[in-house]
């Protein structure tokens, strides 16, 4: 349940910087900001994984 809810804040929050990056609002470019931290949702995934083992 928890995970569903983390990914959900997720996918919402990368869509709305997508809508604000086409509608202008604000000037970072998405796909650079990716490449350069892909690696933490690698460590927050075994974070969770971690921690998510008593359950």
């Amino acid at each position: 349940m928890r995970f569903n809810l983390v990914a959900a804040i997720l996918l919402i929050l990368i869509g709305l910087f997508m809508l604000a990056s086409n509608l202008g609002w604000t000037h970072l470019n998405l796909s650079r900001l990716l490449l350069t931290w892909w690696p933490v949702a690698l460590v927050g995934v075994g974070i969770a994984m971690l921690f998510g083992r008593g359950k």
